[in-house]
């Protein structure tokens, strides 16, 4: 909707109120890590520092990244508040059925005490409080299971990014409201990627988006537990939203919400041209940050950026090939990557250490191969532009080549439909962490009545994940919209859709390639959420677009077409809510937050927590240190066994008293115990968990029951 240009610096139009709610998020993100990274680093991510200086670099980042925005969508009223509805319907929604992961079993878990650690003592790494079990012993194991022992400390998994997000929860609410930020982040997704189609597709076609994105099951499980796949969907595509905003402003002249108010309107004009320019400029370097940091969130955000690094070559290549305005934005938008980037990196290096290690053989290496050689090619191809714009460009005339071109992208997407008929994906077991995975695999095909193979991983279904996930039609009119928007860039128009198609072909195919996760559903779901689901729609309801002017170019009427717009947006919304109704209803893990708290308030004062089976150890050691607050070690239980052997218990447990504290033993049984003292049940946990499905869509939930048991074990001096 566009209002008279005199009225621009007073009332916002509809479209520029969506372009702004669906960027701010991605910039606020962006300005809280940015300012809490270095907090961290120094062990000073606390209320007192973090808050105010995370509000002041989000305030920036936004008034920076907003300030002279023109006319990048138009919508209409009604169509801004049926994308501002959906996103609060879905944060309500999810915030009313939220998860309550905080046993560590699974990475939400270890998110979720990596958070509470960072909001209770805002530094890493986690200190072993060897001294409240007499100093360290060969018996002692103070790692567990998502928590190294590195360097005489312990660890977390993964990057601190959502760690640092999900920290803000539990400032204000502790752990409840710790498990309240994913909603909140999901709503913030459903605005994003609206505001994204808004931009690209139209804002006709975002609420249909933002449904079809929001009920999608992938979308809804990742939104009600603490995943890092939500922080860094707001930051790719609100990458890909910034990013086409900086473009509209280097070629636009119109000026946006308070811009240049003191100007006379007589002087405006010629103002106006002269600055955009440069908050264009500033525009792609926040995009470029804003990528970048998906980096901070997950290490595969690496791969994700990748083509920005290459799309921001090709704009320093065009301005080094004589096409000075196209070029403009490829230094800063590169920068802003390179800084974005660089702190994800070094916050892997300097606080996920042994987590990159872990990687380091079968992901972390392969990636950064890839990057240097992309890297390396980019850097070579800017140099060389002007000797290689002239043949290029005789190369892209060659005769049927954009026909060529759209008709391998419709034969990629065949290809991966054919390759359960074409291959078994397997891997045999090699470390322990693969041989744990293949007796985890194999369990859940026993309880599939599947045929035991635990080297089977699955990898060869992930397009059909999709379509159980979106369903039939999206995969379509993605893949006709794909192979119609590379037939126009080869031909050298749409241009604006160059980055986000490349950002959607490249992971979407790499992707379902090599999905890198056990692939039990719905855990293996979460893959497909950074970019390949919500990717796949942003051109789906592109590609009905294209549907719809086709049949107006052949003369349909506008009932035809309104009807045809209709069902399609039935055949999109349909599948999605079919398959997410199974299990959309039904919360996981839910009264674990009471368990837990009821544990820790069973604890003696000064106690120290001794973890001597095997299974309590690796899901407890972490939420007794970290969520109790109370000092917490495994014993080191002998190959084959279930539990510790007796004289170290005793050992040990006289060890902690001596150093002034009260010894306390977990486990899983009773029986386990009674021969230190009398047990007590201080857990019994009865709920419901995720359904492990590997060869079709979760329709159910499955059972969870934990048990633990607590003694006080007697003085070996009193008998």
């Amino acid at each position: 909707m566009r209002i008279d240009r005199r009225d621009r610096t007073r009332v916002p139009s509809a479209g520029r109120v969506l372009a702004v709610v669906s960027a701010v998020p991605a910039l606020a993100l962006a300005g809280w890590l940015l300012a809490g990274l270095p907090l961290l680093f120094l062990g000073w991510f606390r209320p007192l520092t973090a808050v105010p200086l995370g509000l002041l670099a989000a305030a920036l980042l936004c008034r920076y990244g907003l300030r002279r925005l023109p006319e990048t969508v138009e919508a209409t009223a009604w169509q801004v508040t049926g994308v501002i509805a959906a996103a609060l319907a879905a944060g309500v929604f999810n915030g009313l059925l939220h998860s309550e992961q905080l046993i560590v079993r699974r990475d939400p878990a270890t998110y979720a005490q990596y958070a509470l650690w960072l909001a209770r003592h805002g530094s890493l790494p986690v200190p072993f409080q060897q001294e409240a079990f007499g100093g360290l012993d060969p018996a002692l194991r103070f790692d567990s299971v998502g928590f190294y022992d590195s360097d005489g400390a312990v660890v977390p998994q993964f990057m601190p990014g959502s760690p640092m997000l999900h920290a803000v929860g539990a400032w204000l609410g502790d752990v409840a409201g710790l498990l309240l930020v994913p909603p909140v982040l999901g709503a913030a997704a459903v605005l994003v990627v609206a505001g994204t189609v808004a931009r690209l597709a139209g804002a006709r076609w975002a609420p249909l988006a933002a449904l079809v994105f929001a009920v999608s099951l992938p979308i809804l499980y990742t939104s009600r537990t603490t995943f890092s796949e939500i922080p860094s969907l707001v930051l790719l595509f609100g990458g890909l939203a910034l990013t086409h905003d900086a473009e509209v402003r280097l070629r636009s002249g119109v000026t946006g919400v308070g811009y240049l108010p003191s100007v006379p309107a007589a002087e405006a004009p010629g103002r106006i041209r002269s600055a955009q320019p440069d908050a264009a400029r500033i525009g792609a370097a926040l995009a470029g940050l804003v990528f970048g940091l998906a980096v901070l969130v997950r290490i595969d955000g690496l791969r994700d950026v990748l083509p920005v690094l290459v799309y921001a070559g090709l704009l320093i290549a065009l301005r080094r090939a004589g096409a000075r305005d196209a070029g403009r934005l490829g230094v800063p938008l590169l920068g802003g990557l390179a800084a974005g980037a660089g702190l994800g990196v070094a916050a892997a290096w300097l606080l996920a250490g042994p987590y990159l290690d872990y990687l380091w053989p079968g992901s972390v290496r392969p990636l950064l191969m890839i990057c240097g050689a992309v890297l390396v090619l980019t850097l070579a191809g800017a140099a060389l532009a002007p000797r290689l714009a002239g043949p290029l460009r005789r190369a892209a005339r060659t005769p049927r080549l954009p026909e060529a071109v759209a008709v391998a992208v419709a034969l990629v997407m065949a290809a991966f439909a054919a390759r359960p008929w074409l291959q078994t994906v397997t891997r045999w077991p090699v470390t322990e962490e693969d041989r744990r995975t293949a007796e985890f695999i194999g369990k859940t095909q026993q309880a599939n009545g599947l045929g035991v193979d635990g080297s089977r991983l699955y990898y060869e279904d992930s397009l059909y994940w999709v379509v159980w996930y979106v369903g039939v039609p999206v995969v379509v009119l993605a893949t006709l919209a794909a192979a119609v928007l590379a037939r126009r860039l080869v031909r050298g128009t749409g241009t604006g859709w160059l980055l986000p198609l490349a950002i959607v072909g490249w992971t979407t195919v790499t992707t379902l390639y090599r999905p890198t996760i056990t692939p039990d559903q719905p855990w293996a779901a979460r893959r497909l959420v950074p970019v390949v689901l919500p990717g796949l729609i942003l051109l789906a309801v592109w590609g009905l677009r294209w549907v719809r002017e086709k049949a107006r170019r052949s003369g349909y009427g506008p009932a035809a077409r309104s009807g045809l717009t209709a069902a399609g947006a039935v055949l999109l919304l349909v599948p999605p809510v079919i398959t997410s109704a199974g299990t959309a209803l039904s919360p996981v893990e839910r009264g674990e937050r009471a368990a837990v708290e009821a544990m820790c308030a069973a604890l003696p004062p000064r106690a120290a927590v001794l973890l001597v089976e095997r299974v309590t150890g690796e899901r407890f050691t972490q939420v007794v240190r970290g969520t109790c607050g109370v000092p917490a070690a495994r014993v080191v239980v002998p190959e084959g066994a279930a539990t510790a052997s007796g004289p170290d218990v005793t050992r040990l447990a006289e060890r902690v008293r001596a150093a002034g504290r009260v010894p306390v033993l977990f486990a899983a049984e009773a029986g386990q115990l009674s021969a230190y003292g009398t047990p007590v049940q201080v857990m019994r946990l009865r709920t419901r968990q995720d359904e492990r499905s590997l060869v079709a869509p979760p329709d159910t939930t499955w059972s969870l029951s934990v048990d633990v048991w607590m003694t006080l074990p007697r003085s070996a001096r009193s008998g």
